[in-house]
């Protein structure tokens, strides 16, 4: 999600910088026309309506396909049902030492993918991860045994982390457990 909002941000700024750059070439050319004043500032007026409504255009049009990418994932999962395994639970995330290890699964660790450390449940089981503050979820894959610490119940990834998290500066959230099924 915040990638997304990133890619809008992007591009919101270069369609501005594209805009900014437009209106000095037509502040060059001014002097360059030998016409009246008020002929070459109607035109500048034109020109910039033109500019300022492709603007509107392209960020609807763009915010538009965000939306309906939005709606195709939580139309994904209506396929799945949600078994609830722990409510409350601790959720931290593993360290970047741990890039490139081998987990106990025999998978190699990928600190940007989605996969998670648990006690018990099997290797490959899909898991659901909420955020009991903020509502935002992941879904993750188990891949790895730990947190070796009783306080904590599963180990995420940081990218899966972050996108959960509410304080980035925080190593710890409750979460909300469930197990994915799919629907038969």
């Amino acid at each position: 999600m915040t990638q997304k909002f990133l890619i809008i941000l992007l591009s919101f700024l270069s369609v501005l910088t594209v805009s900014g750059q437009e209106k000095k070439t037509q502040q060059k050319e001014k002097p360059k026309e030998k016409t009246t004043k008020n002929t070459v500032t109607r035109e500048n007026k034109e020109q910039l309506k033109v500019i300022s409504s492709t603007k509107v255009d392209t960020t609807k049009l763009k915010i538009k396909n965000i939306v309906q990418e939005i709606d195709s994932t939580q139309n994904a999962l209506i396929d799945f049902n949600f078994k609830l395994l722990k409510k409350k639970a601790h959720a931290s995330y593993y360290h970047q030492k741990f890039h490139g290890r081998r987990t106990a699964s025999g998978k190699k660790f990928d600190n940007n993918a989605y996969t998670a450390a648990h006690k018990k449940l099997p290797f490959g089981t899909k898991v659901k991860v909420t955020n009991e503050v903020n509502g935002k979820f992941v879904i993750v894959e188990i891949t790895d045994r730990g947190p070796f610490s009783k306080a904590r119940e599963i180990d995420l990834t940081k990218r899966a982390f972050m996108e959960i998290a509410n304080n980035k500066n925080s190593g710890v959230v409750f979460v909300t457990l469930e197990v994915v099924e799919e629907k038969k």
